[in-house]
């Protein structure tokens, strides 16, 4: 996918534009669209739009239109047509300071990405987009800071695991209410590749998947991204803010690994290669990320002198997932889950210089954790079924995170201590389940020393399953008891929740780096109030999560 030459009118002097304001506009249009969503926007714009990956003077814009009945995402169908888009300062659109045009037609799905540049760093804009007569909505977003200018403070919304079928995206729309993101981060699996009836609500499917197979085939993902991004709550959250995403592996394939994935089965369902190309060229053509298929995803983006933001791809380059319980392989120098030109330029980002907080989007976790042979084999199956890369007395289990590439985290591990690198802090996805831990510079020296390289924030799921999921348990019952044995085991595990769902809010400042976890009441009610469980600190030169209080206001 090419994305669209802009054109621009003359750029405005930088404006300061009262921060409530555009908190009351991002309210007011979220909260309309969740009310109403069939009347939010015109029908030839129904999946929405959205920005994302904001650099100082430029965000990339996103939409998809239905310019012909027969036009349905994935048909192949409908006429090649030209989308005007449009970039203001004020949400009436009274000062327009970037426009073009940009054909796209059933080659792309009638998706349209476009670069918006030129504009002034750390402003907020507005933008949308029309064909004739019919407008999209308005959707709100932020350029990053000038690059090296001070920076006083970030606020990001996280999130992960989002499983249409499991439940309602209420987590997206209390992050949407916000209206104080700079931007949300999704840490992977933005969407699920099963049929219905494969995985769900424990036993409940909330919201069947279309198509009602699994996603196979180009046509397939296309379908299935169209029908994520009808949800009104994502669609409030893309017009409150832009997006910085990455996958994991549900975008293709559970537990997808360069060659192949354990929910893949070569032959039957075609070949490995083509089924990833088109899980590819669909997640270009709907999600709002600089990426075109067949180049890196993995990039950074920076937020002046305060914070670097490197976004993994832990799935195209990593060899095959060592074997649960029996395979010493994990530890193997010939290994590997970024590959060597991604941990060459994720390590080149882990330096002392340049912005201060060096944040890492990881879609699966990086501190050790061993299970104690204490737990039954009902919940060492539940754990695992979460959990990638897990050891139970030392022998590896579900080594689908870090765990199972010890080379290749050992030698992150070594670069921060050996370098003396401060100020690094892991976002991680993937395990359905909120983890505060320390990386440790050594974890059998740990309980002693105490030294840790960086520290480590897990967001939990916004629909899937979790632990209590799926020992069929109630929540905050049965799983208590494998958490306090699972830090006991691990004492740089600071905080684990096994049970809930929900999303993250990350602050960051020069003091410090803190993540706030919200719980849903319950992720199968729509309406689904959320609360605040508890809040953890990095502070700045220690690489140490410790408990914070209070809420972020």
């Amino acid at each position: 996918m090419r994305f669209v030459t802009h054109q621009y009118v003359s750029s405005p002097t930088r404006r300061q534009v009262l921060r409530s304001a555009g908190i009351a506009a991002v309210a007011t249009g979220a909260a309309t669209l969740a009310a109403n969503p069939a009347h939010a926007t015109d029908p030839v714009f129904a999946h929405g739009v959205a920005s994302g990956d904001p650099y100082p003077d430029s965000v990339l814009l996103w939409t998809r239109v239905t310019p012909t009945a027969e036009a349905t995402p994935g048909s192949g169908l409908g006429p090649a047509v030209t989308v005007n888009w449009e970039v203001a300062t004020d949400p009436a659109f009274s000062r327009v300071v970037a426009k073009g045009s940009a054909k796209t037609g059933p080659e792309r799905d009638h998706t349209v990405k476009v670069v918006a540049g030129r504009l002034a760093p750390g402003t907020p804009y507005w933008y949308r987009f029309s064909v004739g007569r019919a407008v999209s909505g308005v959707g709100r977003t932020r350029t990053a800071p000038a690059t090296g200018a001070p920076v006083d403070h970030l606020r990001f919304g996280v999130v992960s695991c989002t499983n249409y079928q499991a439940g309602y995206f209420s987590s997206y729309r209390h992050l949407a209410e916000r209206g104080d993101l700079d931007a949300v981060l999704h840490l992977g699996d933005y969407l699920y590749e099963y049929a219905p009836g494969e995985y769900q609500a424990r036993d409940v499917v909330v919201r069947p998947h279309d198509p009602a197979v699994e996603m196979t085939t180009l046509a397939h993902y296309r379908r299935r991204h169209a029908q994520y991004k009808t949800d009104p709550d994502l669609q409030a959250l893309h017009l409150a803010a832009p997006f910085i995403v990455t996958w994991d592996d549900h975008e293709a394939a559970n537990d997808a690994w360069s060659g192949g994935a354990e929910n893949h089965t070569e032959g039957a369902e075609g070949l490995w290669s083509e089924r990833r190309a088109a899980a590819n060229q669909a997640y270009a053509e709907w999600m709002p990320v600089r990426y075109e298929p067949g180049a890196p995803l993995y990039r950074r983006l920076d937020f002046g002198a305060l914070a670097s933001l490197s976004m993994l791809d832990l799935r195209s380059y990593r060899s095959q997932q060592a074997a649960n319980g029996v395979d010493p392989a994990v530890d193997s120098p010939e290994r590997t889950i970024t590959g060597v030109a991604q941990m060459d330029w994720l390590l080149g980002n882990l330096t002392s210089g340049g912005p201060q907080w060096k944040l890492v989007g990881n879609p699966v976790m990086i501190a050790p954790v061993r299970i104690p042979s204490t737990l039954s084999l009902a919940e060492v199956a539940g754990v695992q079924k979460l959990m990638g890369g897990t050891t139970i007395d030392g022998v590896p289990y579900n080594v689908d995170q870090w765990d199972g590439y010890e080379a290749d985290r050992s030698r992150v591990v070594r670069h921060l201590r050996d370098q003396g690198i401060k100020d690094t802090v892991f976002l991680t996805g993937d395990i359905h389940s909120g983890w505060a831990c320390d990386l440790p510079a050594d974890p059998l020296t740990y309980p002693t020393t105490g030294d840790s390289v960086a520290a480590e924030l897990v967001c939990t799921s916004v629909t899937s399953d979790n632990l209590d999921d799926i020992l069929n348990a109630p929540p905050r019952t049965s799983s208590l008891a494998v958490e306090a044995a699972i830090r006991t085991a691990n004492p740089h595990v600071k905080y684990l929740d096994f049970d809930s769902h929900g999303y993250s809010v990350l602050d960051v400042t020069p003091a410090g780096v803190r993540m706030d976890w919200y719980v849903l009441a319950d992720r199968t009610v729509q309406a689904s109030a959320a609360t605040l469980a508890t809040s953890f600190t990095v502070g700045a030169g220690t690489g140490k999560a410790v408990p914070a209080t209070g809420g972020v206001l």
